[in-house]
């Protein structure tokens, strides 16, 4: 068996709820001053009045930092350091979407190490030692409360990452509560988001891709097949929604330690350039990438088909169940009502070649995939979805 290495979050906590108790839950893992990095909306919606209530309740001095904002910039994560370090805090929580744990991961390294953040982007650059971390997903969909990547976009379009198992959490608290309020449009792109991360994990061509992160993607195929439709069209319901984030922890698992693809990487340029949101971005090219795939990886994509799609299981052969199998990942964002083509988030014809030629960027991403892509091949994907 090929060698490889595994890191997770160490310790879960999945639990309707849990937040209210979070205190107890934390045990005085994040010390008596926390940093408390969200995002306006969920300020609004007093989403996290409950976990502040238990914290404050247990002596915790909260500094709330509520500025994050979707696909984050580097002003921002240097406002929440400096917020962190002017309180002189002990310890950090993230509470949100991706986008706020992904501020809340580099924040708890930066206070804690003090290292150039330059020095820290990329793969096993950063070097720590990091501030406790807790970091509490509100959307069952990029699975970051158990990655050991953050993304941060630097200047007006560029995103970059540091990948890195020091900025995994030392605890990641799973309250399907905190999913209720979603709106349809939202737990829809995020729940494909999360389809997303299962399906590049267990095809990635990197060479630590193991049986772990297969084992993994396959139940949180399961999990989030099942039950996708049904928190869209039932948002109330509570086990569904448990098990829509149970399944993006799981595959937020596998594709942390088997890394995604060509997907993520054509989808960043929608995301940095037009402010489409990351699950929706990664839905718009999705059965695109996989149709390029397809003649390397149709095996690969066969036998995952069944477990988000049962009825696949049915279909004789290895091509035509693959080709099954994308075409219901299509017919999956129409019935959940997303857009399904570039021009439906008004995105111009004109646009897809210097979008082809910004996804080449993402080398640490594109090395990952099945079939090579050049930025032709690029071009044509991104004419297709248009």
């Amino acid at each position: 068996m090929q060698p490889f290495t595994f890191n997770t979050t160490k310790s879960l906590v999945f639990r309707p709820g849990a937040t209210a108790d979070l205190a107890a839950e934390l045990g005085g893992l994040v010390g008596d001053r926390v940093l408390f990095v969200t995002d306006p909306g969920l300020t609004q919606l007093g989403l996290y009045d409950a976990a502040l209530a238990s914290l404050r309740g247990a002596g915790v001095a909260v500094t709330v930092f509520d500025r994050v904002e979707a696909d984050p910039s580097r002003a921002t994560l240097e406002a929440a350091v400096e917020a962190g370090r002017a309180a002189e805090v002990t310890g950090v929580i993230g509470f949100g979407g991706g986008s706020s744990l992904d501020v809340a991961k580099l924040a708890a390294l930066l206070l804690g190490s003090g290292e150039d953040l330059d020095a820290a982007w990329g793969v096993g650059m950063a070097r720590g030692p990091r501030l406790p971390l807790v970091l509490v997903p509100t959307t069952a969909g990029t699975g970051s409360e158990v990655t050991p990547v953050s993304i941060i976009t630097v200047g007006e379009e560029e995103k970059r990452g540091v990948s890195s198992p020091v900025i995994l959490p030392d605890v990641a608290v799973l309250d399907a509560d905190l999913t209720l309020g979603l709106p349809a449009a939202i737990t829809a792109a995020t729940g494909v988001d999360a389809m997303v991360h299962a399906i590049e994990a267990y095809a990635s061509a990197n060479a630590n891709n193991n049986p772990l992160s297969r084992m993994l993607a396959r139940e949180a195929l399961r999990l989030l097949g099942a039950n996708i439709r049904q928190v869209v069209a039932e948002p109330g319901d509570v086990a569904a929604r448990g098990a829509m984030l149970l399944g993006s922890m799981l595959a937020g698992q596998a594709f942390a330690n088997s890394p995604v693809a060509a997907v993520h990487a054509l989808a960043y340029p929608i995301g940095g350039t037009f402010h489409v949101p990351h699950g929706l971005s990664n839905a718009l090219v999705l059965p695109h990438v996989l149709r390029f795939n397809a003649p390397e990886a149709y095996a690969l994509y066969a036998e995952i088909a069944p477990e988000a799609f049962p009825q696949l299981a049915e279909v004789d052969g290895d091509q035509a169940r693959c080709a099954a199998f994308i075409e219901a990942l299509a017919d999956l964002s129409r019935d959940l009502g997303m857009p399904t083509r570039l021009r439906d988030v008004d995105i111009p014809e004109s646009a897809l070649s210097k979008m082809a030629s910004d996804a080449m960027l993402q080398t640490r991403l594109l090395v990952n995939n099945p079939r090579p892509v050049s930025e032709q091949d690029a071009l044509s994907i991104y004419r297709a979805a248009w």
